[in-house]
């Protein structure tokens, strides 16, 4: 495998790491269930993207790549269907989202 090949894959290994990173960080410091859905949504989705686009280039043109593209296609439709699943249920049951410091206030 090439220098470049090595080096690519390893930002994106990266890349994906410290997306997933930030999206738990969001979970621990966003205030409602609708934020915090909305951090771990769009950042578990590139996160996890880029750490499977990254294993692909090092798994090369085997069995292992298709299935690989298997999971990133089924990853990229099923994660953020499940998060607005998820975000529509929630807004029919007994929470409503943040409104914002002007909510404590009155």
């Amino acid at each position: 495998m090439s220098q470049a090949l090595n080096m690519l894959s390893g930002l994106l290994l990266f890349l994906g790491a410290l997306f997933i990173l930030v999206g738990s960080i969001g979970l621990l410091r966003m205030p409602d269930v609708f934020t915090r859905m909305h951090a771990a949504g769009i950042t578990d989705t590139i996160g996890a993207a880029a750490i499977i686009l990254g294993l692909m280039l090092v798994a090369g043109w085997t069995i292992v790549l298709i299935k690989l593209l298997i999971v990133l296609l089924f990853l990229m439709l099923l994660n953020p269907t499940a998060c607005h699943a998820l975000a529509r249920a929630t807004v029919h049951g007994i929470r409503s989202p943040w409104q914002g410091e002007s909510e404590k206030q009155q």
